[in-house]
């Protein structure tokens, strides 16, 4: 008797807890669906990513980033600036768009000739964009996913 009266005491907790916390909260202003994009938006659009390790490398993602703001303003391209630092060469540095190298060089440790390879590696990474994007418009392969062309 007493086992039953525990279980049906339980059983009818688990009746009215729901209700009563349902009166209790605010009503959803609108309830849209979360899940309205598609797999090429990109949420971070134009967006120029640092992930250089070295003050060479600083410098040469300030210059990168200065002059693509001042030149694309309105990009919609998110490109990443790498760096691998090394004791012989000074620091190899790439800019990726979408996984994909777009500039690929070596800069030697003195910090005066990072702007203007900054400058050159701006024109050449967005004429790369250009050029991918273009190619994937054009080449279509059954066998590769969109993002592997």
């Amino acid at each position: 008797m007493q086992l039953t009266i525990k279980k049906l005491s339980a059983l009818i907790f688990l009746i009215v807890t729901p209700v009563a916390y349902s009166k209790s909260l605010p009503p959803a202003a609108d309830s849209q669906s979360l899940d309205h994009g598609s797999l090429s938006d990109e949420p971070l659009a134009g967006v120029v990513i640092n992930r250089t390790v070295t003050v060479l490398g600083w410098d040469f993602y300030q210059n990168f980033a200065a002059i693509w703001r001042a030149k694309f303003a309105d990009s919609r391209y998110t490109v990443s600036v790498h760096e691998r630092p090394t004791a012989q060469f000074g620091s190899e540095m790439w800019v990726e768009y979408k996984q994909k190298r777009m500039f690929h060089a070596f800069l030697a440790p003195a910090r005066s000739a990072t702007k203007p390879v900054a400058a050159a590696a701006v024109d050449m990474v967005y004429k790369n964009i250009i050029d991918s994007n273009v190619q994937s418009l054009l080449f279509t392969d059954v066998d590769l996913a969109p993002e592997e062309m």
